[in-house]
């Protein structure tokens, strides 16, 4: 997942972004070019600051497409977790828990755990799910190439397989806690001591 750099709470009506897009034209590119694509897609929007819009146009190609996938309801949950839209990002959260390709030894389960305790400002309950993370053994068919819902390598700029280090998302939750009290958009990009690519983000 892309960070976000843009803030638009800081910026005046005349440098607001322009949020505006082609309903239509997103919801007829096919998944890889919706979902996956860091420049086009959903995240196109995302890149100009407009995560409410990029959360809509995920929802609508969704239904549109009756895409019950796991990684369409977190990204969705992210984008509004980005907009301060919490009750709603903890619903797609919830919906994101049952991995579409597998959990990776319950790997998943527990990013998302986290996530939405951190949300809720459970302190404890993302102190605890991180704890089980890092103490959960890398199953003997770990896939580094992190792969789409489908099974399909996801590349990164360069065309190079987007590689994962186990266990999957850990630094992502120890950015929540280390910048705990901020806002999830805040804490999410909150600086790690390694910043690596993570599945799932």
């Amino acid at each position: 997942m892309i960070t976000i750099l843009s803030a638009l709470l800081f910026l005046s009506p005349a440098q607001a972004a322009d949020c505006s897009y082609d309903r239509a034209a997103l919801i007829a590119l096919d998944q890889d070019r919706f979902d996956q694509d860091l420049d086009g897609g959903w995240r196109a929007l995302a890149n100009r600051g407009c995560e409410h819009a990029a959360a809509e146009a995920i929802r609508d190609w969704r239904e549109a497409h009756k895409a019950e996938l796991s990684t369409l309801f977190w990204h969705e949950g992210q984008m509004r977790a980005n907009a301060g839209e919490t009750d709603a990002a903890i619903g797609l959260f919830q919906r994101a828990r049952k991995r579409t390709g597998g959990d990776q030894g319950g790997a998943w389960a527990l990013y998302v755990d986290g996530s939405i305790a951190f949300l809720r400002g459970d302190k404890d309950g993302l102190e605890a799910a991180r704890a089980k993370l890092a103490a959960t053994p890398r199953p003997a068919d770990f896939d580094e190439v992190a792969r789409d819902d489908k099974g399909k390598p996801i590349l990164m700029p360069d065309g190079s397989p987007w590689r994962i280090q186990w266990p999957l998302n850990l630094g992502v939750l120890d950015s929540l806690r280390r910048c705990w009290g901020q806002t999830y958009k805040q804490a999410y990009a909150c600086p790690r001591a390694a910043a690596t690519k993570q599945e799932g983000s």
